[in-house]
């Protein structure tokens, strides 16, 4: 085998004209010993899958059956941390074992992942970096920038931690000016105006969460690109609620950037995540963890050049089966369909929303709107704290939610993915009904 170097300036050179895995290829045709790019290892458990049927809920009981969670609880918080399917898993476990057995990084897996994953995501092999999660991607971003004293960045109030936090530090750093925008909204259009109303002539970057991690809503995110642009700002999307909930399309989208991580919903192993940034807007982020694979040739003392694609953002040696574990999720989904996941997301939380407007003194503060809605929905009562009423959903009644203490919501969020039934939305209306009865 060529030795690292080597082979990642072939791999570099070669991907253009590498052939992209089709999203009807079918994995159970897929030869496990292959070593062509455009190649999976075989994912089990999919074949046992039946018929999918309209209103069937046989179809949703037989994908349930392929994650390993527990039957002691209902787990309802993929926002948070979404779990791995045994097919995914397995695949991790064989390429480990494999890898440990004759002592090899598998370069070659992590290369072979980015032909895949970017086509998920409807970009580009070259426009796709592996991380470690969404944080990374966004701090990437962020403290790429080349941002100086006055420049003003504009954000949703509702960013995640790992959405804000970068763009504090280059507030910190460097004296930026951080606006924000109240994406809580009726319309996509309200929230658009919103926006429109912060951008001055020192606006450098409208970042936005894709969906919103305290209430779920969705944000009109190409128009918002359209918007950006006309005002010759960097549009930067933070991801970490979309990828695996809904088809997303970055060529279609037209952001500049876009982080994600792999361990909420699109079901990849804890630590990893991906980084899209726009083939021609790659020079416009300097990178700031930088080594080994980030070269396309150096010498010393004086001689340096950047890989010509993200990659330059990967530096020094990866987990391979993490990687892999990426590219295994997306396949994993794209067997079931994306639209077909999205479309069960808004059924799930439909429901639920039914359920839980029958119940006095619910407030619910999720959209209703299919348009920025999405496969979360959060409510709180005037009758308990959020901290009160989730301790006894938890302990009387084996659920797992997530409260929701940003911007003093008070509130209680339910994530509902395709391992969930409506069975469980049933028990979690009835468990709220009844501890709000008995407070």
């Amino acid at each position: 085998m060529a030795n690292r170097r080597t082979f990642l300036k072939q791999s570099a050179m070669a991907l253009p004209g590498l052939t992209a895995f089709g999203r009807t290829h079918s994995l159970e045709n897929i030869s496990p010993n292959s070593d062509n790019s455009s190649s999976v290892a075989p994912l089990s458990g999919l074949s046992r899958l039946p018929s999918f049927h309209l209103g069937d809920e046989t179809y949703w009981d037989a994908v349930r059956q392929l994650y390993a969670l527990s039957n002691s609880r209902i787990y309802m918080n993929t926002g948070g941390l979404g779990p791995v399917s045994f097919p995914v898993l397995e695949r991790f476990r064989e390429l480990t074992t494999d890898l440990q057995t004759r002592s090899e990084t598998g370069h070659q897996h992590i290369e072979n992942a980015r032909i895949p994953v970017s086509k998920f995501v409807g970009a580009k092999p070259e426009e796709i970096a592996f991380t470690r999660n969404a944080t990374e991607g966004n701090a990437t971003i962020a403290s790429g920038m080349r941002l100086k004293a006055g420049d003003e960045i504009i954000i949703d109030a509702s960013a995640h931690p790992g959405g804000a936090i970068p763009w504090l530090n280059q507030l910190k750093a460097r004296g930026i000016v951080i606006k924000t925008f109240e994406p809580n909204a009726e319309t996509s259009s309200e929230i658009l105006n919103r926006i429109s109303s912060l951008i001055s002539p020192r606006t450098r970057v409208i970042g936005v969460s894709h969906i919103t991690a305290p209430t779920g809503i969705l944000l009109p995110v190409k128009q918002i690109a359209e918007l950006a642009h006309s005002k010759d700002c960097w549009f930067h999307i933070d991801g970490a609620q979309s990828l695996g909930m809904l088809p997303i399309n970055l060529r279609e989208i037209g952001c500049d950037s876009f982080a994600s991580s792999g361990h909420k919903w699109l079901g990849a192993m804890h630590g990893t995540g991906i980084l899209f940034i726009r083939e021609d807007r790659l020079g416009d982020i300097l990178p700031t963890e930088i080594g080994a694979y980030s070269d396309a040739e150096y010498s010393l003392p004086s001689t340096f050049e950047y890989i010509p694609t993200a990659r330059r953002h990967e530096s020094g040696t990866r987990n391979a089966p993490l990687v892999n574990s990426v590219q295994n999720a997306c396949s994993f989904l794209e067997n079931i369909g994306l639209q077909r996941i999205r479309e069960r997301g808004l059924e799930l939380t439909g429901e639920l929303r039914k359920g839980l407007e029958r119940i006095s003194n619910i407030e619910i503060l999720t959209p209703k709107q299919n348009d920025i809605r999405a496969s979360m929905l959060t409510f709180r009562s005037s009758k308990m704290t959020f901290s009160d009423l989730n301790r006894r959903l938890t302990s009387e009644h084996q659920l797992r939610l997530r409260i929701v203490t940003e911007q003093d919501l008070n509130a209680i969020r339910v994530s509902l993915h395709i391992f969930n039934t409506m069975e469980q939305v049933e028990t979690v209306v009835n468990a709220v009904g009844e501890v709000l009865a008995n407070p």
